[in-house]
C-alpha cells in the first residue's frame, strides 16, 4: 500500500511541476525565440520570393487562408504563394500579440496589415486581421511555420 500512495504522490507531484510559472531566464528565452522566430517570417513574406518564403515553413505546411480551402503540404503552398507573388506585390506588418514556447512547438497570435499592389494594374490596397502562427524548432536549429492560419478584419475594406 505505501509504494502505491508513492507512486500517486509522484503523479501529483509531476502534474503540478507543469502548473509552476516560467522563470525570468525562461521568459526572456522565450521572447528572443518569439522575435527570431516571427522576425524570420515576416522577412521571408516581404521578401515576395517563393524559395525565400517556402524556406521559412515546414514541409508539411498548413495554410488556411481567408476564404479558401486548407492547404497541406509544401507542394500545395508552394502554387499559391507563387501565384500570389506572381500577381502582387505586398508588405505585410504583423505585431505578436501572444508567444507561447512548449519545446520544440511555439504558437503566435499576432494582429497584422497589409499593402498589396496588383502587378498588372498597379492598384493598390489595404486590409487588416488576424492569425495565428505554430512554429517548429526544427534538427538544423530553426524555427520553422508549421501551421499559418489568418483571417481578415470584417470591418476592414479593399
Amino acid at each position: 500500500m505505501g509504494e502505491a500512495l508513492t507512486v500517486k504522490i509522484y503523479a501529483w507531484a509531476t502534474a503540478c511541476a507543469v502548473l509552476v510559472l516560467p522563470t525570468a531566464a525562461m521568459a526572456d528565452d522565450t521572447k528572443a525565440i518569439a522575435e527570431q522566430a516571427h522576425h524570420a517570417y515576416v522577412t521571408a513574406i516581404n521578401s515576395n520570393d517563393t524559395d525565400t518564403l517556402m524556406a521559412a515553413m515546414t514541409s508539411d505546411i498548413v495554410y488556411q487562408s481567408p476564404g479558401e480551402p486548407e492547404l497541406v503540404g509544401s507542394l500545395a503552398v508552394r502554387k499559391w504563394v507563387a501565384n500570389y507573388f506572381g500577381a502582387i506585390k505586398s508588405v505585410w506588418d504583423k505585431q505578436t500579440l501572444s508567444f507561447t514556447v512548449s519545446g520544440d512547438w511555439a504558437i503566435e497570435r499576432y494582429g497584422w496589415t497589409v499593402t498589396e499592389t496588383d502587378r498588372k494594374t498597379g492598384v493598390t490596397t489595404h486590409d487588416t486581421g488576424k492569425g495565428i502562427n505554430i512554429y517548429h524548432h526544427d534538427k538544423d536549429g530553426r524555427w520553422r511555420v508549421a501551421i499559418d492560419g489568418w483571417s481578415a478584419d470584417a470591418s476592414s475594406a479593399k
